[in-house]
């Protein structure tokens, strides 16, 4: 016999500083996110070619502007682990908030999900990649850019619900 709750506890009912915190905390976390998609702007790494060349390099290239070298397993390592805890991190912050916001229930259920399924693909993908699985770049590109809308969606709705009066 499954017993649910019905919680009805939404971020508008916050007094006023609980969410003038929770917005601070937002911009906060949506500045880091730019950044960092800013810096796979940087390296290229949003398109498959580039995503390729910045994981295995491009000497054997020869007319390239800026020469890059094959990531060393540890590299790999440090990059894989740092971003899937702190990705993992940033995406359960949001969706504790996500969770207490008037998003529809399903389209809820999925933000609150596929960030964590889009991580563990992205990485993976892009460790494969490395490994010298090409069509991965292709996968990757994709759960990088099902993650970044996922994150952004989730958060209009807490700046929704945050700016909402009760």
């Amino acid at each position: 016999m499954e017993h649910r709750t019905k919680l009805n506890f939404r971020l508008r009912q916050l007094p006023q500083y609980a969410r003038a915190a929770c917005l601070a905390f937002i911009v906060a976390l949506t500045v880091g996110y730019l950044t960092g998609l800013g810096f796979v702007l940087q390296t290229d790494s949003n398109t498959t070619v580039g995503m390729q060349e910045n994981y295995n390099g491009n000497e054997d290239s020869p007319d390239v502007m800026v020469m890059k070298f094959k990531k060393s397993p540890r590299e790999m390592l440090t990059i894989i682990h740092t971003h899937v805890l702190s990705l993992s991190l940033i995406f359960f912050a949001s969706g504790v908030l996500l969770f207490f916001s008037q998003a529809p229930k399903k389209l809820k259920h999925f933000l609150l999900v596929e960030p964590f399924i889009s991580i563990l693909v992205t990485f993976g993908g892009i460790y494969l990649l490395w490994y010298g699985w090409s069509f991965m770049a292709y996968i990757v590109l994709f759960s990088g850019v099902l993650m970044t809308l996922s994150y952004f969606l989730g958060i209009a709705f807490v700046l929704i619900e945050i700016f909402r009066k009760e």
